[in-house]
């Protein structure tokens, strides 16, 4: 019997140097599928080459697959119409499915407006295992718990909850093999850098932490791998692969502190040294000296610190509750090892105040962060924020375009303060925090790339003036 063909893509322009990662959620949904069917994958993310939508049709045709998977940010979500059209037309007997975060968040509405059949939110590989199994079977997916599928009745939503792997050290490592991984050291990481022999992948999925603005994908109950498996998996990329360098993207890598000892200490028992980034953040506030020690001595050279907001007020609203002291703390102890921190902080959170803002700004630009990124809140459904934002700005939320934008050159306002004080801010921000002598001396000593600097500047400025000429 011929093998199933299934097509993957990650949706996506790749716009200015913001960084792209491997298509992980896809990665590792290949990798769980073919341990289980008798399957023929490929793998395709736009963003690395900028491949045009009809390209990605193309291939999926000469392909001939049988299923074409389709992950999105919402962001990216505007080209779903022309791509499912084009699909069905090439493919018509293929099932065509969506996910990613798009799909978490706007759940059955997400298959509006194109022509997919099938969307899968939240976690994919049991999901997509029963899908397989309906498919090819008798081909009646009815029974799949938790996708919502086109019938010709319209969009069903059928019952239950997508399950979760409650075990992830059963999982495969990712399928690397699927994907050009050269093609990915020539463009910038996650991390802002290029030309390092990396890979990305999670140690951990989950979050415990409540902030309303999270699309909670991987659920609320934080599943770790182990650190033994975590071991393994590491080397088993510098062997096949000769990486020197780790993008660990978990939502929450150090809550566990015990497994960070344990995986720093067998970090230390590889045969070469190894970089070690969070492109995606840490807790801070639950760092200390001696955990901070550790990972210096495992090698990590780039952290990302999110402090989302200075206010204390702001932090119980938003219900990250961060430890501001204790944050500004590990950043500086962070930062004195001279491990590149970079910051994460949001603007225009419900009810904000300018006392807020002036407190947020006044914490980001006293801290030990080299550099940061000052956003702008978007609220996306499925979220409480999102829920808050609906109760008291409806008319605001209809004018939202998620459409092909950068996060940080959104421009909407769900605060209490003018659209002109918000934008003001931002501004300020930007200019006070990196036009510091101090701060632009320890960018200029730390970053790890320092060559590729002069590249961010255009990005600066257009974060430096937002709000100005539009």
């Amino acid at each position: 019997m011929r093998p199933l063909k299934i097509f993957f893509a990650g949706l996506g322009f790749r716009k200015s140097v913001l960084g792209t990662t491997p298509p992980l959620g896809l990665m590792y949904i290949a990798a769980y599928i073919r341990q289980k069917f008798n399957v023929e994958i490929r793998i395709i993310n736009q963003k690395v080459n900028n491949t045009p939508d009809d390209e990605i049709v193309k291939q999926a045709k000469e392909f001939r697959a049988d299923i074409v998977g389709l992950s999105m940010l919402t962001t990216n979500a505007y080209s779903l119409p022309y791509i499912t059209k084009n699909l069905k037309a090439s493919l018509p007997d293929a099932l065509i499915v969506i996910g990613g975060p798009h799909v978490s968040a706007f759940k059955e509405k997400s298959l509006e407006g194109n022509l997919a059949d099938v969307a899968v939110p939240y976690e994919g590989e049991l999901t997509f295992e029963s899908l397989l199994n309906a498919y090819s079977g008798n081909g009646d997916i009815s029974g799949v718990t938790g996708i919502f599928r086109r019938t010709k009745d319209g969009i069903v939503a059928n019952p239950g909850i997508t399950p979760f792997v409650e075990d992830i050290d059963t999982l495969p490592f990712p399928a690397y093999d699927l994907i050009d991984l050269h093609a990915y050291w020539k463009i910038n990481a996650m991390t802002a850098l290029t030309h390092k022999k990396y890979v990305s992948f999670f140690s951990s999925r989950g979050c415990p932490f409540k902030c309303i603005y999270c699309h909670r994908i991987f659920g609320d109950k934080l599943r770790i791998h182990s650190a033994q498996r975590i071991f393994e998996e590491m080397k088993f990329y510098m062997k096949k692969y000769g990486v020197n360098s780790f993008e660990i993207i978990d939502d929450i890598f150090n809550h566990d502190k015990k497994r960070v000892f344990e995986i720093c200490e067998l970090i230390g028992k590889l045969e070469n040294k190894v970089g070690l980034s969070f492109p995606n953040g840490l807790r801070v506030d639950e760092l200390s000296d001696n955990i901070i020690d550790a990972l210096t001595d495992a090698g990590m050279y780039y952290c990302s610190c999110p402090l989302e907001s200075g206010s204390p007020r702001i932090q119980k609203v938003i219900g990250k509750n961060l430890n501001i002291r204790r944050y500004l703390e590990n950043v500086e102890y962070t930062a004195s090892k001279k491990i590149f921190t970079y910051g994460f902080v949001m603007m225009g959170f419900p009810t904000e105040t300018e006392s807020d803002l002036k407190q947020t700004l006044d914490v980001a630009c006293q801290s030990k962060l080299h550099a940061a990124s000052f956003y702008t809140l978007t609220p996306f459904p499925n979220t409480k924020v999102y829920d808050i934002a609906m109760k008291n700005n409806p008319e605001k939320l209809k004018n939202i375009n998620y459409d092909d934008n950068e996060y940080s050159h959104m421009k909407h306002n769900f605060s209490d303060v003018p659209d002109e004080m918000l934008f003001y801010y931002q501004r300020k921000a930007n200019r006070d925090f990196h036009m510091n002598p101090s701060r632009i001396f320890r960018i200029l000593r730390d970053f790890p790339q320092r060559r590729r600097i002069p590249t961010y500047i255009p990005e600066f400025f257009k974060r430096a003036s937002k709000g100005v000429f539009s």
